[in-house]
């Protein structure tokens, strides 16, 4: 059993300020489809966030598996991972669980999860120190395999598909959204807010989790 399952499984032993310890970031992990298909869709805004913050900081994505892609190396003084699922979106907790097992993360809080999130206006970044898959069945199936939710999460805003001029839950209209590329003014918009993500997760790292909600949560 790894230290990370056999602190799950002793949670509720754990003294109440225990629990508020700030854990530092060691995973940085982004949802999206591999392949060059869906490059460029909705869906896939996670992974612009995660190979701009690479190159940014000269790491490369030179350790590949059939479930994960990872970066190691150094983000704002802190050795940390950055990693790409290279299953598909919906299963993307088979990878997390396998990069649980490679980097040898003690904590869920040790995992920062990025990825797109349709009831948020496009371009549109929030940070959340825990919570539900809110929709994201690639976050699901995270918190389904880790056993937890308490881990934090940056989400970036694609807006939901309008149908007949109001917006729509339909699951063939959502899928037709997220897996199609945006035409170039909601590109923009997506790509000012993956640059804030980016900006929004140096933060996390070098400060902790609630120094960057209170800074790129504002409107």
């Amino acid at each position: 059993m790894t230290r990370f399952m056999r602190r799950l499984l002793h949670r509720a032993e754990e003294q109440p300020d225990h629990e508020a310890r700030e854990y530092p970031i060691r995973l940085v992990f982004a949802l999206g489809n591999p392949g060059s298909d869906f490059a460029g869709n909705r869906r896939n805004v996670g992974f612009w966030v995660a190979n701009r913050l690479a190159r940014k900081h000269g790491l490369d994505f030179g350790t590949k598996t059939g479930t994960y892609a990872l970066a190691d190396g150094e983000i704002a003084g802190r050795r940390v991972g950055v990693a790409k699922t290279r299953t598909f979106n919906n299963d993307s907790g088979k990878a997390v669980m396998a990069l649980v097992d490679r980097l040898k993360l003690d904590d869920p809080r040790e995992l920062l999860v990025v990825c797109d999130h349709l009831d948020l206006p496009t371009g549109k970044v929030r940070i959340r120190r825990k919570g539900g898959g809110g929709g994201q069945k690639g976050m699901s199936d995270i918190i389904a395999r880790t056993k937890s939710d308490d881990f934090p999460r940056v989400r970036i805003g694609i807006g939901r598909p309008v149908v007949n001029g109001k917006p729509s839950w339909e699951s063939g209209d959502v899928a037709a959204w997220v897996l199609s590329d945006p035409p170039p003014s909601e590109r923009e918009a997506l790509d000012a807010g993956v640059d804030r993500a980016i900006e929004a997760i140096e933060c996390a790292l070098a400060n902790g989790v609630d120094i960057a909600m209170n800074e790129y949560n504002r409107d």
